[in-house]
């Protein structure tokens, strides 16, 4: 990755040029950065949801801490996990959200906490090596239905609700994913429930509203409006008339890719969707992969403007790199949904995303405050990113794509010599 001036440097020898174009961009990024007050994403201030909106007073929102503290009876909080699957996101989230309970004192970690572990194994992995004497991962509390598999959902929910009802010894959730989230939905009180790594918690019905839960035990991170905005961006920056969207044909595949989002920007600006119905659940990953790389080269015979690259269990970090170096030799613009992870791997442009660890360091406050009494639907629910672009200038010169100056100026991240070749 490059800073700006070494950047402006190099920009002759890619054989591009600043062109002023006019773009709302740069303006819209000073005016975010100025309002922020700090380079960390700070969650948006909201009422808990028992306030009512129209009181003739304001009514204080309870504080709770986030400072460690064991139960009332002494013994440590003990977490369960439930995870959807097997997906490249769910163990980092769940080893920033780990270090997020570390930070603020719940427990402590070695320094050479695993990176190539799947969720399940990094569950495993934590229950055995996290010191604390306020919380426990629990080891034999550890849940998922196979590999994203549709049969295995009930089962494993009724698995889950019996330890609960049977065993009475577990204080708080830890959902990864939209079935998972569902699935704590679909069970339901008393178990507090925290929910994580969901693309899109309205859509896949985990939460009411982005304020409220609608469940007094459930709160999930909700981003709102995130992909209406990277897809506004997009198109700004690179008009286009179609857009191409790789997803499983499922309410689950069509919630991953946001494709409500899509089409809602989709009428406001003119464009349409290109889709390509890549099964991803109930096989192996392997298939999965495949599916999802053959739909990009589907799209990209097509002629599609622009493609989209959402959240789908065969994008992976291996797959992506093949991906972009499809859609680069078809001269297509494309855009990842997941962020500048992406973009260093070949696709031209993102709204990038904060780092995980302030994502995971927003769960676990939301976890420390549930043990200070806190009912999850009282905690605040959003989150938004300051606006950040990622940019790849070997994929731009690929392309034959020359970008805007204010978009050159105002990107965070740009990659140069990294992702697919011409």
């Amino acid at each position: 990755m490059l800073n700006i001036r070494t950047f402006l440097s190099i920009l002759p020898s890619l054989g591009l040029t600043l062109g002023l174009l006019a773009s709302p961009w740069a303006a819209m990024k000073t005016s975010a950065a100025s309002g922020a007050g700090t380079s960390r994403a700070q969650p948006a201030a909201t009422a808990p949801a028992t306030t009512v909106a129209a009181t003739t007073a304001p009514v204080a929102a309870p504080v709770f801490a986030t400072t460690p503290i064991a139960r009332p009876d002494g013994r440590p909080w003990r977490i369960g996990y439930l995870q959807s699957g097997h997906y490249a996101e769910y163990p980092k989230t769940l080893a920033a959200i780990a270090e997020g309970l570390r930070r603020l004192g719940w427990l402590q970690l070695p320094d050479d906490m695993p990176k190539d572990l799947d969720g399940q194994a990094l569950w495993s992995w934590l229950a055995s090596h996290a010191r604390s004497t306020t919380l426990e991962f629990v080891a034999d509390a550890s849940w998922e239905p196979g590999d994203f598999d549709e049969s295995l959902r009930v089962p494993t929910r009724e698995a889950i609700l019996q330890r609960i009802r049977a065993q009475r010894d577990l204080d708080l959730m830890l959902a990864m994913g939209t079935w998972a989230g569902q699935d704590m939905r679909a069970i339901g009180p008393p178990i507090p429930t925290v929910v994580a790594s969901v693309s899109d918690p309205l859509a896949a019905g985990i939460s009411d509203s982005a304020r409220d839960s609608g469940r007094d035990n459930l709160t999930v991170r909700v981003e709102p409006e995130r992909y209406q905005r990277q897809l506004r961006l997009f198109h700004d920056i690179v008009s286009f008339k179609t857009l191409g969207l790789v997803y499983e044909d499922s309410e689950a595949g069509r919630s991953y890719a946001a494709l409500g989002a899509a089409q809602q920007v989709g009428r406001e600006l003119g464009f349409s969707i290109e889709s390509c119905d890549a099964r991803s659940s109930n096989i192996p990953t392997d298939q999965a992969i495949h599916n999802a790389v053959e739909c990009y080269r589907d799209l990209a015979r097509r002629n599609v403007d622009a493609v989209y690259i959402t959240s789908h269990r065969g994008v992976t970090p291996e797959s992506i790199k093949d991906i972009a170096a499809i859609l680069a030799r078809a001269k297509i613009p494309s855009f990842s949904m997941a962020g500048s992870s992406e973009v260093r791997s070949g696709v031209l442009l993102s709204l990038a995303q904060a780092d995980l660890s302030s994502v995971g360091l927003f769960q676990a406050e939301a976890i420390a405050r549930i043990f200070h009494g806190a009912l999850p639907r009282q905690l605040n629910q959003i989150w938004v990113d300051p606006p950040k672009i990622a940019l790849n200038l070997s994929t731009a010169r690929t392309i034959g794509f020359d970008p805007p100056v204010d978009i050159l100026l105002a990107a965070d991240e740009v990659y140069v010599n990294e992702g697919p070749k011409p």
